[in-house]
């Protein structure tokens, strides 16, 4: 079903939208390898598989499996469904995405781990860290640029006819901390660098805090002005007190 609705859904969102692909050639055309994307809008989980000749798997809300109008979807893609308030299923997630990995093939992540609320880049989770030492997968940082534009969150119908582009970094190989996979600061670290590497791409602001959802937009506009003393700047890649946050 993926492949059909692949051949079915490419042509139609090239005709609809301006999509342009930069560092594709960067994506292995076989072997594991971890998709590290920034997140704009619900149709970031569109765009990216349908533009990439391999197979790309992500981890899903929940409700998008529980909604009828999207569960069809997802399903059919063989998307992992993962709870938000973390605990056994984020746990159990992270295994289906390591099985993924193991098996040699293109996993997804965001690791904002939500819809950025404002267009900004927020502090990433060390999720896609841990599943890099695991399965020691090259990481590749994936910049989604204008879909935030042609479809704000909380719309529904998309705009058409808007420029869309991906950038795919070269890949990021964490040899070095291989004997420290449960080490908080290595975690911490790797995902920074992942995120400097988000931030080079797309030339968002940088938000050292972790993105919410809920009332998002009426907290970041009172939000004092040192909790945002780093804004558009991505973080350190070896700084210590980055680390420590």
């Amino acid at each position: 079903m993926y492949w059909v609705l692949k051949a079915v859904l490419t042509p139609i969102l090239r005709f609809l939208f301006r999509v342009r692909v930069e560092g594709d050639e960067n994506v292995p055309t076989h072997g594991p390898a971890i998709l590290a994307s920034n997140h704009l809008s619900f149709s970031d989980s569109i765009f990216l598989p349908l533009m990439l000749r391999r197979r790309v798997t992500f981890v899903a809300k929940a409700e998008y499996f529980e909604d009828k109008k999207t569960a069809w979807f997802f399903r059919a893609v063989g998307q992992i469904p993962i709870k938000r308030g973390g605990g056994s299923a984020s746990l159990r997630a992270l295994e289906s995405a390591q099985e993924v990995l193991e098996a040699g093939q293109l996993f997804g992540i965001y690791p904002e781990g939500t819809r950025s609320p404002d267009g900004r880049l927020y502090k990433g989770h060390t999720g896609v860290a841990r599943l890099a030492l695991r399965t020691k997968a090259p990481v590749f940082a994936v910049a989604m640029l204008g879909t935030r534009e042609a479809q704000p969150i909380g719309q529904v119908k998309p705009r058409f006819f808007m420029p869309i582009t991906i950038k795919i970094s070269r890949p990021l190989t964490f040899e070095r901390f291989h004997d420290r996979p449960t080490d908080p600061l290595a975690l911490r670290q790797i995902t920074d660098e992942i995120m400097f590497e988000l931030c080079e791409l797309s030339g968002q602001d940088y938000v050292p805090t972790y993105a919410k959802r809920k009332d998002a937009v009426e907290a970041v506009a009172a939000e004092p002005a040192h909790l945002v003393s780093v804004e558009g700047r991505a973080p350190a890649r070896d700084n210590p007190a980055v680390l420590a946050v």
